[in-house]
């Protein structure tokens, strides 16, 4: 079975003026559909520059990115926002909603760039939304939601495109510990459902909702093992 994620030698380096930062070391990872990880790592690791990475963000400086069998690496930018759009859902720590729009025209933006009719947005829109309890809030504005009901709404967004890969940073950071615990269950639901879903994070009690936890330090991988 090919993976649906395949990282080979991927180094990331950054230019400070005319110093060159290492970021990541020569990555080799693989993921495959389907399933539930966890990235791991002190401030400063590489985690967020490979999430940066795999969520078609940025690039690597070399080595060979494969995602659903496209050669991501040596995409041009146009190419990696659509696939962003495409095939990739974000979940941010910090929500990232448009404030001056309902959640209902929060969710339905993916759809809009993918060249989706309006009748057709809307109605995949609520759907989501009721999927993850915000049926009845649907044209409330993200000012009048809780921090977990803001981040539900993110998750609707995020899997709006049925995309291969929902990807999550810290999702749970700034939600109490009653609201990350529905959150994390709704991923758990998500995952059950046949989603493939990457979680960067610092918490352990999050990473050990996953299957597979890696550890990255100093830009490497130090495990990726079965949890």
């Amino acid at each position: 079975m090919s993976a649906l994620i395949n990282l080979d030698e991927v180094r990331k380096e950054y230019r400070l003026g005319k110093i060159t930062v290492p970021a990541l070391n020569g990555i080799n990872l693989q993921i495959f559909k389907g399933e539930f990880v966890a990235i791991m790592g002190p401030s400063g690791s590489g985690k967020s520059t490979l999430m940066h990475i795999m969520g078609c963000l940025d690039t690597a400086t070399s080595g060979q990115y494969i995602l659903n069998n496209e050669k991501v690496s040596s995409m041009k930018k146009n190419k990696l926002a659509s696939i962003r759009n495409k095939q990739i859902g974000f979940v941010f720590q910090t929500f990232n909603l448009l404030p001056h729009l309902n959640i209902q025209k929060n969710v339905e933006l993916p759809l809009m760039y993918s060249g989706i009719n309006r009748s057709d947005r809307i109605k995949k829109a609520r759907k989501v939304l009721v999927e993850v309890g915000l049926g009845d809030r649907l044209k409330h504005k993200p000012s009048e939601l809780s921090g977990g009901q803001r981040q539900r709404v993110a998750i609707a967004r995020a899997i709006v495109n049925d995309p291969a890969i929902i990807l999550a940073d810290e999702p749970t950071g700034n939600l109490d510990t009653t609201s990350g615990s529905d959150i994390l269950s709704i991923f758990s639901e998500l995952h059950g459902k046949g989603n493939t879903i990457i979680i960067v994070t610092h918490d352990n009690a999050v990473a050990n909702r996953s299957n597979r936890i890696i550890r990255i330090v100093d830009g490497l991988i130090e495990n990726g093992n079965l949890t």
